[in-house]
């Protein structure tokens, strides 16, 4: 009896030193979660708690040293700085406004549709496209949903609110640009006053003779007029508030930032524009293709410096092959896209590409903004 009680106290002791010897088990790693793009985690990461206290050069406040209590040492924990969410799996932020990289480019314009919303025109219906081969288009179409809010694009006064501006009848109802907006903005170019145009709407926040601050609400994306369905009519008018006097919009609102604008002349080789030829864009880095149609004849106008026939915009900066079939052989050109520029080349017929710029002209200054008129 006594052995068995001296064998089990000898046991005992044995695993007690064994237990206590043993390396504990080694803490599982939390797995990181999988975010989709655009989308954030349901269960933040914990933030520090109170008595927390700046580390020792940490490069933004929101790194902190923590000191458990029982810890002769403290912890450090380097918590980032968050950036801001993403708004679109689309686009990233435009650059801002007015953006001028090129000794002559005039980005002077926001875009009029939220970057949490699909922001870009029409790839097939661009300015100078036609529709039926008989429309010239005079702006750029961006699709959005109905409802979404259309902004202004700058700075300037209402001299248009709700139907007939086409027309120029109010409330014409049957007015082929429906409700629109027109704002005479509050600089210009080269002496010339600017508009921008904004049709199509279903509603409409804004009045005449009302003054808006780039971003203003102005109405609703919508489908009224003569339109296949809801977007934005965008229009950029200088000189005078007529059809007449438009240019590209993709000339004048900026980019994407890391992104670019591809802007051509495209001529038989006598010189006369070819009109409504298709000009191919292939990414060389992606094989991603775009295809863009030289202006048509009627209502458009040439940008007063590039004198271009064909304009594309939102293309990631990288390189790029331009073809262009002429006489039944296909032309090439590599060309490269930088951020927040335009991009330029001239096509002649048989003679082929060239990447030489217009000749220079006294560059065109934008105009002060006034103070705001409330």
């Amino acid at each position: 009896m006594r052995t068995t009680i001296y064998q089990l106290l000898l046991w005992g002791i044995a695993s007690i030193i064994l237990c206590a010897c043993a390396a504990p088990p080694a803490p599982q790693p939390t797995p990181t979660p999988v975010i989709a793009f655009g989308a954030t985690p349901l269960t933040p990461a914990p933030l520090p708690q109170a008595g927390t206290q700046p580390a020792p050069g940490c490069p933004n406040p929101e790194c902190v040293v923590i000191t458990p209590k029982s810890a002769a040492e403290p912890l450090r924990f380097n918590i980032p700085t968050p950036g801001p969410e993403p708004k679109t799996i689309w686009r990233p932020p435009q650059f801002p406004v007015p953006l001028a990289l090129g000794p002559y480019d005039h980005f002077y314009f926001a875009r009029p549709i939220a970057a949490d919303e699909v922001n870009w025109p029409v790839a097939n219906y661009r300015y100078g496209g036609t529709f039926f081969q008989e429309v010239t288009h005079t702006g750029v179409d961006i699709p959005a949903k109905p409802g979404t809010l259309v902004l202004a694009a700058g700075p300037g006064t209402v001299i248009w609110a709700d139907w007939g501006l086409f027309s120029g009848v109010p409330d014409n109802y049957k007015d082929p640009y429906g409700r629109a907006v027109a704002i005479r903005h509050d600089f210009g170019y080269n002496g010339e006053p600017l508009y921008t145009i904004y049709a199509h709407l279903r509603e409409v926040y804004v009045a005449n003779g009302q003054w808006v601050d780039t971003g203003t609400p102005l109405g609703e994306v919508g489908d009224t007029g003569i339109t296949t369905g809801p977007h934005l009519h965008l229009e950029i008018r200088m000189g005078e508030n007529t059809y007449f006097h438009t240019y590209n919009p993709e000339l004048w609102v900026a980019p994407p930032q890391g992104w670019g604008v591809l802007a051509g002349r495209v001529m038989e080789s006598n010189r006369e524009l070819m009109r409504r030829t298709p000009v191919i864009i292939r990414s060389n880095e992606t094989g991603r293709q775009w295809e863009v149609n030289t202006y048509g004849p009627e209502a458009v106008n040439p940008d007063p410096y590039y004198n271009e026939n064909m304009v594309i915009g939102d293309l990631p900066a990288g390189s790029y092959t331009v073809s262009i079939v002429y006489d039944g052989k296909e032309q090439r050109l590599q060309v490269e896209i930088w951020p927040g520029r335009i991009t330029y080349f001239t096509f002649r017929g048989s003679f082929g590409y060239s990447t030489d710029y217009p000749t220079p002209t006294p560059r065109p200054t934008r105009q002060p903004t006034p103070t705001p008129r409330r």
